[in-house]
């Protein structure tokens, strides 16, 4: 989550209990049946900052566990790196030789950071999609409610409790392109156990693991 977005979450909630704060110091009146009306809305509040307070304890423990899996994956690929720098400087002599040009060697190293790239692509479409998905039914834009009822359709029961996209969520929420190189990288990153696949109704999901 963007900080800009958790500055915001937080402003709400804090406003939220500003508002539980202020008719709390009206419940010495609460026997008065003219502030039931009141006390009602004090419930709801509660309720509603609940919520809030649930949906950002999630995003939270997502974050942390993305936070987590990109680092695992930054030092795998590092470890990759080194492996094939190593054996490519020592390649017994009694084998044929062959020349790596630079340009191939500035490719590897180009795709090191699209991968990174990719992954940062791919948390900001997960974060977008289920602010959509935790959002209040009541506050949706048209966009946006259309947006829940595809998230829900595309779910099944083994994308049950994780996080998930498809490459419909990759172009509404970024700029990446779903074209070859993309693939690969996804490829990569199921390698490494990093996510995995769901297919089914003619869609491909890609679960976070």
């Amino acid at each position: 989550m963007a900080s800009s977005d958790l500055e915001q979450l937080c402003s709400h909630i804090n406003e939220k209990i500003g508002n539980i704060k202020r008719m709390l110091s009206l419940r010495n009146c609460g026997q008065e049946p003219t502030l039931k009306t009141t006390l009602d809305k004090i419930g709801d509040e509660i309720i509603v900052v609940n919520e809030l307070l649930n949906k950002l304890e999630l995003e939270i423990q997502y974050q942390e566990q993305t936070n987590h899996s990109l680092k695992e994956l930054c030092a795998s690929l590092e470890e990759d790196y080194k492996d094939v720098e190593h054996l490519k400087e020592n390649i017994p002599p009694h084998l044929p030789q062959v020349t790596v040009t630079q340009n191939l060697y500035m490719k590897s190293r180009l795709t090191y950071c699209q991968i990174n790239d990719v992954i940062k692509e791919i948390n900001k479409a997960i974060v977008s999609k289920y602010k959509i998905l935790y959002q209040p039914k009541k506050s949706m834009s048209s966009v946006a409610r259309n947006l829940y009822h595809r998230f829900i359709d595309e779910e099944t029961k083994d994308t049950k409790g994780h996080y998930f996209i498809v490459e419909a969520d990759i172009k509404e929420f970024t700029t990446l392109k779903a074209d070859k190189r993309f693939h690969v990288i996804l490829n990569i990153l199921r390698h490494c156990r990093r996510l995995s696949e769901v297919r089914g109704g003619g869609l491909t999901r890609y679960v976070i693991t």
